[in-house]
């Protein structure tokens, strides 16, 4: 299966997003799946053919529950998103609860399928999810 795992950071390097990201990436390779992994902050960039999306976005301040704009404009872009399955992520942070449901909102904006939410703190977390993720269209 085709995944795609996008990450907004608060700045455009994201550097602990990128590093969860290849997390992911790592278990899902493991199940045999093929992965890519997209900055929100690259322009041009389609979710067509992919059957599963990942999306994953930190909260702009260490206060602040907002996600970057970035996610929308991409999702907006993006192709069509509209009733892809998708797992959403945010590192763990301050206001954890509020940050994860706007990143949730602005995907079901776009008319995407939520399967899965998650706060994850380290990499070996995300790529234990990743090795037990089913991106099966099944599901």
């Amino acid at each position: 299966m085709q995944v795609c795992i996008v990450y907004a950071g608060a700045d455009r390097n994201g550097a602990k997003l990128k590093t969860l990201s290849e997390g992911f990436a790592k278990g899902l390779e493991a199940q045999g799946h093929q992965v890519d992994i997209i900055s929100a902050y690259d322009e041009g960039t389609r979710l067509t053919l992919y059957d599963y999306v990942i999306m994953g976005a930190e909260p702009v301040s260490f206060f602040s529950a907002k996600i970057p704009d970035a996610v929308s404009k991409f999702l907006a872009q993006a192709g069509t998103v509209s009733g892809k399955r998708c797992l959403a992520f945010i590192p763990s942070c301050l206001r954890k609860g509020k940050t994860l449901q706007n990143l949730m909102k602005a995907m079901e904006r776009e008319g995407m399928i939520l399967k899965l939410s998650e706060i994850i703190r380290k990499p070996d977390e995300a790529m234990a999810i990743g090795k037990r993720l089913n991106v099966e269209r099944n599901n």
